[in-house]
């Protein structure tokens, strides 16, 4: 599956059948970002319209854009899982942050 993506930003798409539209919403962010489309082409560019207006109305009005994702995660695990995979880690000579992202990235 792919995402719709514009400027680091990714939306969240659904289909209204009553309303015979696709509906999106600007993923990752408190803010509430919404666009719609009859088409693919014409949710993309809603998208893309909502993007750029958000960032400049957040420029207006001296606040800074919240980005969706830092890059950093925080994940609690169990000692032994955190061992096993320290382990898996050290045995392919990465870093436990290279070895995760590698193996998180498999499962897009």
């Amino acid at each position: 599956m792919s995402a719709m993506t514009y400027k680091n930003y990714a939306a969240r798409i659904e289909f209204s059948a009553e309303d015979g539209l696709f509906v999106g919403h600007i993923a990752g962010i408190k803010d509430i970002i919404g666009f719609h489309g009859e088409s693919v082409q014409e949710l993309q560019a809603a998208f893309e319209e909502a993007v750029d207006d958000y960032l400049e109305t957040c420029e207006k009005i001296g606040k800074a854009p919240q980005r969706p994702y830092s890059g950093k995660v925080m994940l609690r695990l169990s000692p032994e899982l955190h061992a096993r995979i320290a382990m898996k880690a050290e045995a392919s000579g990465k870093s436990l942050n290279q070895w995760a992202a590698e193996t998180l990235s498999h499962a897009q």
